[in-house]
């Protein structure tokens, strides 16, 4: 790899808004330097249509080509030197998923990949928290999703095992969510509390960092730590009212004001079957993980 400043871009489709992350990092590869250069969200909500009917309208398939061929026109503003996009849960269920990526592929000369939770768990684990944790404790580190959760245990400073579940926060607006995924998920992590004692969640998403910012308004910045009991509390809150009494009050975006306490409720399931107290809270996401790859890849050539 070259000595220059480089540039790098994810584009990350979920089920309730697509992202596009542009970063620039300094060469090194040893400690290299990340610049955060923009950050878009745009909430198409695409997990609206698959969960309850199967399938992308034509209405919000239309309107994610028209956001693909803007993050492109922003990625040549940016002089991106590579890029990945990644479609998650909402588009690997819809029906007519494949199809519309090829099209969108083909009009737009993005290429999309479709990937399934496994990956989307490697990918997030690829944000190298492992580098800022105690090896001496061990970690679940938990990405609450519109469409799925994916679950990464890490321990003694390394990946253990990850894993994926069709439980998301529009999944669950939607009441799709399957009990059998729900069991699945608890047995899961009674048998990491029985086999890993005192775990610590590493919750990552937009919702737990507004959860976090919202129990700890005195917090200087925004990364932290939350305990599961704060975590309740406010979450009871926020059940106490209406997404519009959310809005107003908290000045949060109506795309989140109708889900935030789904994850809530996901992190408190989790919380509750592995037995972990606390919650530590970065700002670090799916997004990051595909820069960081693309970054590490470059650094092996």
């Amino acid at each position: 790899m070259d000595n220059r400043k480089v540039t790098y871009a994810a584009i990350d489709i979920g089920s309730n808004a697509v992202r596009l992350l542009i970063k620039s990092i300094e060469p090194g590869c040893d400690a290299p330097t990340f610049v955060k250069e923009q950050l878009l969200r745009v909430p198409l909500r695409l997990g609206e249509d698959t969960f309850s009917k199967g399938e992308i309208s034509r209405e919000k398939g239309k309107n994610l080509l028209r956001l693909i061929k803007a993050y492109k026109q922003l990625m040549r503003i940016y002089n991106v030197k590579r890029y990945r996009a990644c479609a998650t849960s909402a588009m690997r269920d819809a029906a007519n998923g494949c199809e519309l990526v090829k099209e969108i592929s083909r009009k737009t000369g993005i290429n999309i990949e479709i990937i399934d939770g496994n990956v989307e768990a490697r990918l997030i684990y690829d944000t190298h928290i492992e580098a800022l944790l105690d090896r001496d404790k061990n970690y679940i580190y938990v990405d609450v999703g519109g469409g799925s959760t994916e679950i990464s245990l890490i321990s003694g400073g390394e990946l253990r095992s990850s894993r994926s579940y069709n439980i998301g926060t529009v999944r669950l607006l939607e009441g799709t969510v399957s009990d059998d995924t729900v069991q699945r998920l608890r047995r899961d992590m009674q048998r990491f509390a029985d086999s890993y004692p005192n775990l610590y969640i590493i919750g990552s998403g937009g919702n737990i960092n507004k959860l976090y910012k919202l129990s700890t308004p005195q917090a200087s910045g925004e990364e932290g730590e939350l305990s599961v009991r704060k975590l309740s509390i406010i979450n009871e809150l926020l059940k106490s009212m209406t997404p519009e009494e959310r809005v107003a009050k908290f000045r949060m975006r109506p795309d989140r004001a109708d889900v935030i306490t789904f994850a809530g409720d996901i992190f408190l399931e989790v919380a509750a079957d592995s037995g972990a107290e606390t919650i530590l809270v970065p700002t670090i996401g799916l997004a990051d993980g595909i820069i960081d790859s693309l970054y590490a890849e470059d650094c092996l050539r």
